[in-house]
């Protein structure tokens, strides 16, 4: 079975890319991370791909703050193309995508938010469930669209928010489910065992041995 190219998207210290390469490296998933590319110059997740053997690239986003100039995503679009990219990454990837990006790698951006989506997408996550009451978050692993954590949902895990969390401490219980679920997620898409229904994401089951 060939493995799959995938492009990882970060900003940051790229803990969730070190969990991807880590199972990736070892064999346990069909994925090969083709390239890596960052809009922050010295965002620690490059230093973790250059670790690796893995192209690292930075592309300045350009003078927007919270989006990449749409020239500048037609660049991070040819980059990926030229490494073979199949499926893109986002990994902590703090710009919003347009809708050129989405439809030249269609159905194939995936991202993780550190909430039980539909719940509480966007920023500030923890503190947001901590002070609703709510009694489980999670994580999820989700197809990007053109909204904001929006996407059909490939995989959650949910964590319990105890009675004295705080968003730090909280947030490092979910991350450690982000770490499992994010390459899982990728597998199945490598293995090609996800169709998408509208919204639902079905999952096909593994063939036994005579099936």
């Amino acid at each position: 079975m060939s493995r799959l190219k995938v492009g990882v998207l970060v900003s940051g210290r790229g803990s969730n890319l070190g969990a991807i390469l880590d199972r990736s490296l070892a064999g346990e998933i069909d994925v090969e991370v083709a390239v890596v590319i960052s809009d922050v110059a010295d965002a620690a997740a490059l230093d973790r791909a250059r670790n690796a053997g893995v192209p690292a690239i930075h592309i300045p986003p350009g003078r927007f703050r919270t989006k990449l100039d749409p020239e500048i995503e037609r660049r991070y679009v040819d980059v990926l193309r030229e490494h073979g990219v199949e499926l893109v990454a986002l990994a902590g990837f703090m710009r919003v995508l347009h809708e050129d990006f989405l439809t030249a790698f269609s159905r194939a951006v995936v991202n993780i938010h550190p909430s039980l989506l539909p719940s509480f997408p966007g920023l500030d996550v923890q503190r947001k469930a901590i002070e609703h009451g709510v009694k489980w978050s999670g994580a999820t692993v989700h197809f990007v669209d053109s909204g904001v954590d929006s996407g059909p949902i490939i995989l959650q895990a949910a964590v319990p928010v105890l009675d004295d969390d705080t968003p730090e401490t909280l947030a490092a219980r979910i991350l450690v489910e982000e770490h499992r679920i994010y390459p899982e997620a990728l597998q199945l898409i490598a293995q090609r065992r996800i169709t998408v229904q509208g919204r639902r994401v079905l999952l096909r089951p593994t063939e036994g041995p005579g099936s």
